[in-house]
């Protein structure tokens, strides 16, 4: 139990358990709330008849992902769709980039509030203030990890979808039965070792970005 992100993530400071456990549930359910969203927009209404169109995250998380999470902190979610519903011609490559897009704008969000917290503080962040910086710099970190982690050409991540519906000969290879077996083994390999250098990426990502934007409007560096 020593070893359990829980016991980490709290001896880290509350904040960093609470952050990690909001955004990543928040975070999840908008991405996958994104995907409905641009489907209905498509003409399926596959996610509002399954009656995901819903903000409860036991719906589009699921107990297995949920019991991962609490084991590993790690967690996924799913929105159904029927891509032979879709009108457009790209139809299955915008409901898929519509998921990683809503983490893209909550880092965009995140990142403004964080700046502009920091832009005006007089002071060493303590309290109050410092508990909010983390849980806006957690916000950003992780909604940019998210965003470019689903964005590879890797089945079932959104970006293998769409890159697919882009080039069809991509599609046929992992539609077929030893595409899918590599495919697998490939998921396996990215998520083992690509996972924490994309979250490492968007961690040193994020402190330069704020730092240069809070240079730049003249406020404290932190």
């Amino acid at each position: 139990m020593q070893n359990w992100w829980v016991l980490n993530a709290w001896e880290a400071g509350p904040i960093f358990l609470v952050a990690w456990v909001f955004w990543v549930i928040f975070s999840i359910v908008l991405h996958e709330l994104g995907h409905g969203w641009a489907a209905i927009r498509q003409g399926d209404t596959t996610p509002i008849e399954t009656g995901h169109m819903t903000w409860n995250p036991l719906v589009h998380m699921g107990q297995m992902s949920l019991i991962l999470f609490a084991l590993v902190g790690l967690a996924w979610g799913q929105m159904p769709v029927s891509p032979s519903r879709f009108r457009g011609r790209y139809g299955d490559a915008y409901v898929s980039f519509a998921g990683p897009f809503m983490n893209l704008l909550l880092f965009i969000a995140c990142s403004i509030g964080g700046i502009i917290y920091l832009r005006f503080l007089t002071a060493a962040p303590q309290g109050f203030a410092y508990n909010l910086l983390v849980f806006l710099e957690r916000g950003a970190v992780l909604n940019l990890a998210l965003m470019l982690f689903n964005l590879l050409p890797v089945p079932p991540l959104d970006g293998s979808r769409i890159l697919a519906d882009f080039w069809p000969r991509y599609n046929e290879i992992i539609q077929s039965e030893r595409g899918q077996m590599f495919t697998f083994i490939a998921f396996v390999v990215v998520f083992m070792y690509a996972g924490g250098k994309i979250f490492s990426f968007a961690a040193a990502f994020n402190t330069e970005l704020w730092l240069m934007c809070v240079r730049l409007l003249g406020g404290m560096t932190p």
